[in-house]
């Protein structure tokens, strides 16, 4: 059996976060330090031991092209590949464990989900219907 510092090792050689090193500063909270700070970065995290296990879908752009099939292409060319995602065991905030079909969430950084009516006890599933930022400005400039 490995030792606990084996077992960190392995983990950092894979490439895997092992610690994390942090402060919590309550001050700061909202991004609005009162001596006027500013943080650089908020972390977001749901336990892995309380969480529940869900399954996320998300839905992107059905197509690549913001008017599809327009001059001479043939639209079935511009089918998007990655247009569903689905995260299967996703840990998610245990507070929506029971969310009924139809309910509506945001997802910090993720964007707005509902539940679907797919959702029994015990296994919530979640569809993503708007993203916090749009990607078209992103497509068009690589296209």
């Amino acid at each position: 059996m490995l030792s606990w510092f084996q077992q960190m090792d392995k983990a950092h050689d894979a490439g895997e976060v092992v610690e994390l090193h942090c402060t919590y500063d309550p001050a700061t909270r909202g991004g609005d330090a009162p001596d006027g700070r500013k943080v650089k970065a908020t972390l977001h995290w749901v336990s892995a031991a309380h969480a529940i296990d869900a399954e996320v879908r998300l839905y992107d752009r059905l197509f690549t092209h913001e008017h599809p099939g327009t001059g001479d292409a043939d639209f079935l060319t511009q089918l998007n590949p990655q247009s569903l995602e689905v995260i299967r065991n996703a840990k998610l905030e245990p507070s929506i464990a029971a969310a009924a079909p139809g309910a509506r969430y945001q997802f910090e950084r993720l964007g707005y989900f509902c539940a679907d009516r797919d959702t029994q006890a015990g296994a919530p599933v979640f569809n993503r219907t708007v993203t916090l930022k749009d990607s078209w400005a992103k497509v068009e400039r690589t296209t």
